[in-house]
């Protein structure tokens, strides 16, 4: 079978498939509505294949539409990041590339990687978005960002990961507590005071490591509050709302006055690790990748 699909079929239909109405996605695209309708009954025409389901009141994407959506996105985007790095090349950069991070790899990890990337690669563009691990995962899966710092220890198939930091937990207590680090004991010692922990969701692989500190000292403990972002949890322990446990390296970057005793007698550590797409065909990732991870070489990206 022939097909006849142009880029600006694609483009049509995606502005559709967002919309669900042609005269938005007309308006969207700045061409008229008959026009668009007859692009859209061209491209389903030639591909034999019915993409919405249309009545009078709505439009609705078909089950091959749906799936159609996610690949041409996909597609689009691809094409859109290739442009705009032969672009980026054209004017004498190497290339971009965007990472994904959760808020303690911003302490040390990735401040060390871009100061090697600027030293050896000062023509490499970067961008930064901080999110939580189901996010960055997300938008790995959607070639959104080229890396993503994570607090997991498994990612979905079509991913890879390693680990990058090791860190130690530190029980976080406001600045005036009578505990200090030499004076510190026992964990057991609060198991009366509330916790304010990281969400489960944030990671399970860390709140199961967080929930064995727990167990090794011999007591469940009392949860007030659970929250994704490191600030919320220093702001209530300031305000004597509870204490809590975070990684060690979360203590670098904030100024509130709270204080943090290292746990470093447990056993127990939390693991930041690097996780990227194994289909994305940046040309600079894994350049990137082998300043990150010890021992790996680089690769042709083909």
């Amino acid at each position: 079978m022939s097909y006849q699909i142009e880029l600006r079929h694609m483009r049509y239909f995606l502005a559709v498939s967002e919309e669900l109405h042609f005269r938005r996605a007309a308006e969207r695209l700045f061409i008229s509505q008959p026009g668009l309708s007859r692009q859209i009954k061209q491209m389903e025409k030639t591909m034999g294949i019915d993409l919405f389901e249309r009545n009078n009141r709505k439009v609705i994407l078909t089950k091959a539409g749906r799936y159609l959506q996610e690949e041409i996105k996909l597609l689009i985007k691809h094409l859109d990041d290739s442009i705009e790095h032969a672009q980026m090349i054209h004017e004498g950069m190497e290339g971009q590339i965007s990472f994904g991070y959760v808020g303690s790899a911003m302490q040390n990890v990735i401040p060390e990687l871009l100061l090697k990337i600027r030293e050896e690669h000062p023509n490499v563009h970067y961008s930064l978005r901080e999110m939580e691990n189901p996010d960055q995962v997300d938008a790995l899966m959607r070639k959104e960002i080229d890396l993503a710092f994570v607090r997991l220890d498994k990612v979905p198939k079509g991913l890879e990961i390693a680990p990058v930091f090791e860190d130690t937990f530190s029980l976080v207590l406001p600045k005036d507590h009578p505990v200090d680090q030499k004076s510190f004991s026992s964990l057991r010692r609060f198991k009366e005071m509330p916790f304010i922990l990281f969400e489960q969701s944030y990671s399970p692989a860390y709140h199961e490591q967080v929930m064995e500190l727990f167990k090794k000292s011999g007591f469940q403990p009392v949860i007030s509050h659970n929250t994704v972002h490191a600030s919320t949890i220093f702001r209530l322990v300031e305000n004597n709302l509870g204490i809590s446990i975070v990684p060690t390296s979360l203590q670098l970057g904030y100024d509130m006055n709270v204080k943090f005793i290292e746990l470093d007698k447990f056993k127990q550590r939390t693991l930041l690790s690097v996780a990227w797409n194994k289909d994305n065909r940046n040309p600079i990732l894994n350049r990137i990748l082998s300043k990150i991870i010890p021992g790996r070489e680089l690769e042709d990206m083909g």
